[in-house]
């Protein structure tokens, strides 16, 4: 699918046709045949736009004679039905940069170019595509930040439930909130090196205008410390499931101790009552009417006597 816009106004506005268009944004569904098209129609390489649909694509620029591709990755909330996908994954956002018109290309649909498609920013005001390219990367800085928000709040409602109860779905939402940050720390890593080399080697032509070099330093901060969230919520998350795992083992070994006491204090009263269950014919007081009441009288005594034996034990362990 291809769309067609213009800025006009501090809007986005949907147009007919290329001639009008100052932004074009490629997304599926489309046909492997149409990439020949589209690279021929805005005088581009077959690979810039085979590569922003590569969903493991690493974050990078490229030059190939007038047009510059910039790559950086995303999040996108996963579609996958299995248990064991992560909650979010990554995926590329293709930018190229050509005379009059600037290209995007994603693999899927994706919220941070829904955000300008929908006009939901505000303030916003193109000045030429530079600018364009830097609003992108600030939306999805705010996008990766937002995202992390919603992860440490579900990690939390969740460790909330495993204090009252011990079941594997917590457990397994646990593993793919811990799958998603670490999609999440090697995207805002790359992005990072992505922009820094941008910015040394002044790529999108900056230097020297004030207003986008701070806003560009800005999103670069804000990178960075979506990043050191991640990282910090990635400890923090590794953290609970090793306290969680040490509780879970601390409780069975408490289990164990508990059972293996029950059975030795049932295993002296059942010593003597098989002693006694023997068909011999010389056995004490096997003919006395007091003997099943003595047997049951020395069981509970020996029991007893088991039970204060152990409980000592245990309180000179403690």
């Amino acid at each position: 699918m291809i769309q067609y816009f213009t800025f006009q106004n501090k809007q986005v506005l949907k147009v007919e046709g290329l001639e009008e268009a100052s932004w074009v944004h490629l997304c599926p569904p489309f046909e492997e045949q149409d990439f020949e098209l589209y690279a021929k129609a805005f005088n581009i390489p077959v690979d810039f736009i085979t590569d922003s649909l590569d969903i493991d694509e690493r974050s990078r620029y490229e030059i190939e004679e007038d047009a510059k591709l910039i790559l950086i990755n995303t999040s996108i909330i996963n579609q996958s039905l299995k248990e064991t996908e992560a909650i979010y994954v990554t995926v590329p956002i293709g930018i190229v940069m050509t005379g009059s018109t600037i290209l995007t290309i994603t693999p899927e649909e994706n919220p941070v170019i829904n955000k300008f498609i929908n006009n939901k920013l505000k303030n916003f005001n193109v000045i030429d595509q530079s600018h364009f390219v830097l609003h992108i990367f600030e939306q999805n800085v705010f996008w990766f930040l937002e995202c992390l928000k919603r992860l440490n709040l579900k990690r939390n409602l969740i460790e909330q439930e495993l204090y009252n109860s011990s079941r594997n779905e917590e457990l397994r939402q646990l593993l793919k909130i811990e799958k998603s940050l670490v999609y999440f720390v090697n995207s805002l890593s790359a992005n990072e090196l992505l922009m820094m080399k941008m910015k040394r080697t002044d790529f999108l032509k900056l230097r020297g205008t004030d207003p986008h070099e701070d806003l560009f330093e800005d999103i670069v901060i804000d990178n960075g410390q979506a990043l050191e969230m991640s990282n910090v919520y990635t400890n923090i998350l590794s953290g609970t499931m090793e306290a969680y795992a040490s509780i879970v083992s601390n409780n069975l070994n408490t289990f164990i101790h508990r059972l293996t006491v029950i059975t030795i204090i049932l295993m002296v009263p059942t010593l003597v009552a098989s002693f006694y269950g023997m068909n011999l014919e010389y056995i004490p007081f096997s003919k006395s009417k007091y003997t099943f009441i003595g047997l049951i009288v020395t069981s509970i005594f020996l029991g007893f006597l088991l039970i204060v034996f152990l409980g000592r034990g245990s309180k000179s362990r403690k």
